[in-house]
């Protein structure tokens, strides 16, 4: 078959099948008990806070949540220290259905230079940030199967810059290896992004201009006039 007619996997109805299975309204085996925890748990691995401000708001309705904010590629440290106090922030004030807490990752930018070393020069979006992908995914994905956790995901396919496809092609081949399951996921359905543009500005994230590595930064300072 060509690849042209072959259909393409909807990421997003892959995941309102799974939520409609574990939302504990609607599904009695999952209501609250004094042996049923409340909702299933997730670990989210999380970019930024304006990119989790919508995945947040969705998904707690579901999950108890435990954002890992593991991103050894935001350069410079300032930068990174600015977004990870933002994502605080964000967990401090948004409101939720079921608790959400944070880990704080370690900041170990050498991880990153080490996971992309030879592609350094190959434009954003490609295989670069597909190694940047699996880095950040690997760790949450360890940190899932160590924490007994029922799932894990991240906030990347929020953005319209990154490849849903592939990111949920890593998250499956990881979910195999740790031996936890996949949240499967393309956030910028449904009006995502857009959501999140406004919950941003609700509640005053800074928002950045460019990925998070040198690299991008380096391709969008070369874009201004």
């Amino acid at each position: 078959m060509p690849v042209s007619q072959i259909q393409k996997r909807n990421y997003q109805k892959e995941l309102e099948k799974i939520l409609a299975q574990e939302h504990p309204a609607e599904n009695p085996a999952r209501r609250p008990s004094l042996s049923c925890p409340a909702a299933p748990s997730l670990l989210l691995h999380s970019c930024c806070a304006p990119c989790s401000s919508y995945v947040l708001q969705y998904l707690s309705d579901y999950f108890r949540i435990t954002v890992l904010y593991y991103n050894p590629n935001i350069y410079p440290e300032q930068e990174y220290f600015h977004r990870v106090e933002e994502q605080k922030r964000l967990i401090a004030e948004m409101p939720f259905r079921y608790p959400v807490s944070l880990i704080e990752g370690r900041f170990l930018p050498q991880e990153f230079y080490d996971a992309v070393r030879g592609l350094e020069h190959i434009p954003e979006g490609g295989e670069r940030c597909h190694a940047c992908f699996r880095l950040r995914l690997e760790e949450a994905a360890r940190i899932a199967s160590e924490g007994n956790f029922d799932y894990f995901t991240t906030t990347l396919t929020i953005s319209p810059l990154k490849n849903a496809q592939k990111l949920n092609e890593i998250g499956e081949e990881l979910s195999r290896q740790y031996g936890v399951r996949w949240l499967p996921s393309d956030f910028k359905k449904k009006n995502g992004y857009k959501i999140s543009t406004q919950l941003s500005a609700e509640y005053g994230l800074y928002r950045q201009d460019y990925c998070g590595c040198v690299f991008s930064r380096q391709e969008r300072l070369a874009r201004q006039p």
